[in-house]
């Protein structure tokens, strides 16, 4: 892999309170696994950290996205830090933090040109704005954001809507029950059931494009690996599947860097998870 440059970005904007005064803890994950050494074992240089604002917890139907002033900004700050990793040579490596943090890789590649982006989610995230799941936390609907559905405040920052197009996009390992609006919409998809069942030689809609960006949302595996997510459900791929597809896709010459999130700490207390985890990125990634 090109020049790995590890860059923490710990943001837990876009996602709901667990419960009633909490926060999720996936902010804590690129502390983790620096503390697993994974700077080291990628053999990557220190891109630092873009410290997102601050957390609120309370919403109510109508306040449009949670956080959305916060995650704009951040959209941005992580944008340009991923920018000048690029344009220094350097092959991203983003550690979330929830999904929304995709928002910043791709305003990031949409204003150098038109690339792609392969989704690696257990979910859709496509609740957006007029579907009955709309919940208004952006970790569940960054897919839909980036494709230019929703509000502006996020949708069509520096007026770039949208930042991926709809046949730019591969779903891979989403939940079968999950699948229908990605149909609906047209958007390329694999379910995490037909790749488990009969593997996935994969044809993604790249070729013609200046790259692609690839997203890594850790509840694609399923629970038995790892639980330690905001929303664990059966059915997904195992370890070995997942790290044989990152390196198809880190391998083509259009990769133009690669993002995990949405692994919560605190839901690990032993940390085995977390260690499966960073043995996961160094597989694929090294």
């Amino acid at each position: 892999m090109r020049h790995p440059v590890l860059i923490d970005a710990p943001s837990n904007l876009g996602l709901r309170p667990p419960a009633e005064g909490a926060v999720p803890g996936c902010y804590k994950t690129p502390g983790v696994l620096r503390d697993l050494g994974i700077l080291n074992r990628l053999g990557a240089a220190d891109g630092g950290v873009v410290t997102p604002g601050r957390y609120v917890g309370t919403w109510q139907p109508g306040d449009g996205v949670r956080n959305s002033a916060a995650l704009a900004a951040y959209t941005r700050a992580l944008a340009e830090r991923v920018t000048s990793v690029r344009s220094s040579g350097g092959f991203p490596v983003v550690l979330g933090g929830d999904c929304s943090i995709s928002l910043g890789a791709m305003l990031a590649l949409r204003r150098a040109g038109r690339y792609g982006i392969a989704y690696l989610d257990g979910h859709d995230d496509f609740r957006h704005l007029g579907v009955a799941e709309h919940v208004g936390a952006a970790a569940g609907e960054d897919l839909a954001i980036m494709t230019g559905r929703g509000a502006a405040d996020l949708a069509d920052i520096d007026g770039l809507r949208p930042y991926v197009r709809d046949e730019d996009v591969l779903v891979l390992g989403v939940r079968s029950a999950e699948s229908a609006q990605l149909r609906a919409a047209g958007i390329a998809h694999v379910t995490s059931e037909a790749i488990m069942a009969s593997g996935v030689t994969l044809s993604p809609p790249f070729e013609n494009l200046d790259g692609f960006w690839v997203h890594v949302d850790i509840d694609v595996l399923d629970p038995v690996y790892v639980s330690a997510v905001d929303s664990p459900d059966p059915g997904g791929l195992d370890p070995d599947t997942l790290v044989s597809v990152l390196r198809d896709l880190l391998s083509r010459p259009g990769a133009a860097g690669f993002e995990l999130t949405v692994f919560d700490p605190d839901l690990d207390p032993d940390g085995r998870q977390a260690a499966l985890v960073a043995d996961i990125l160094e597989r694929a990634l090294r």
